[in-house]
């Protein structure tokens, strides 16, 4: 009976979530081009809080406990699980005073209204996975500008997300490459929950009534612990309340 009312709702919700990105995508264009970056930031939140709208059509709800005042003085990584493609806009809107920024495929800068675009001109980094040299100097690129602006970089170790909840290890070569080139950030470690569930059957229907959760941790200050220890310690954190981890059999990729 769930998955046949999930049918119609998620109709209404591809409806309006396409209605989101289309309309925002102009919009976008307008705000970077002649007013500059923080008309497009503005933009790119309100898009994020429209979008979270849209999955309030399926009865969506969200939880964002934040007890932490994160101050902007310095450099920060966010570091979360991965669980699916709703994980973000949370992360955009509920953070966005510290102007999260994406270290995402190159595949994804082109071909999706409104999110290629923020992905190409609001600071975040592409990365070709099959090219490490390239993904290494978009990174430190990336990098490079957050030091200065003390802006934050979102990162999910695990690399692809999760299609049943359950963790996968993180992958340590993007994390400990991120501590390299930010001695000075701050880590900001978040635990996501339940937002896979909104794709249990696949892209349709997107599953109703499900109530997401992220909660954010400690903040913890990269200088001092070596990078690699900081990144089991990250870990620990972000996968403390899921059951089980799944192991990788692959090599640590850099991203």
């Amino acid at each position: 009976m769930r998955k046949f009312f999930a049918y119609p709702l998620s109709v209404i919700f591809y409806l309006a979530f396409g209605l989101t990105i289309c309309i925002f995508h102009p919009v976008q264009w307008v705000c970077y081009n002649w007013f500059g970056y923080q008309a497009h930031k503005k933009s790119v939140d309100y898009l994020n809080f429209c979008i979270l709208k849209c999955l309030n059509l399926l009865g969506t709800r969200f939880t964002f406990e934040n007890p932490y005042t994160i101050k902007r003085d310095q450099p920060i990584i966010i570091v979360a699980n991965h669980q699916g493609q709703w994980d973000i806009s949370p992360i955009i809107w509920y953070l966005r005073r510290l102007h999260p920024k994406f270290i995402s495929k190159i595949e994804l800068g082109k071909g999706i209204p409104s999110i290629s675009y923020n992905l190409r001109k609001g600071g975040s980094a592409l990365i070709d996975r099959k090219d490490k040299r390239q993904s290494i100097m978009a990174i430190r690129d990336l990098t490079k500008t957050l030091n200065k602006t003390n802006r934050s970089v979102v990162i999910f170790p695990e690399g692809t997300r999760s299609k049943d909840g359950i963790p996968k290890q993180f992958a340590t070569g993007g994390l400990v490459t991120l501590f390299k080139f930010m001695p000075d950030a701050i880590v900001v470690p978040v635990t996501i929950n339940n937002s896979w569930k909104l794709m249990r059957w696949g892209g349709f229907p997107q599953d109703i009534g499900v109530h997401v959760k992220h909660t954010v941790h400690k903040p913890i200050p990269v200088a001092g612990t070596a990078p690699e220890e900081l990144v089991k310690q990250v870990q620990d954190i972000v996968l403390a309340d899921f059951p089980k981890i799944k192991e990788h059999t692959r090599k640590s990729k850099l991203i």
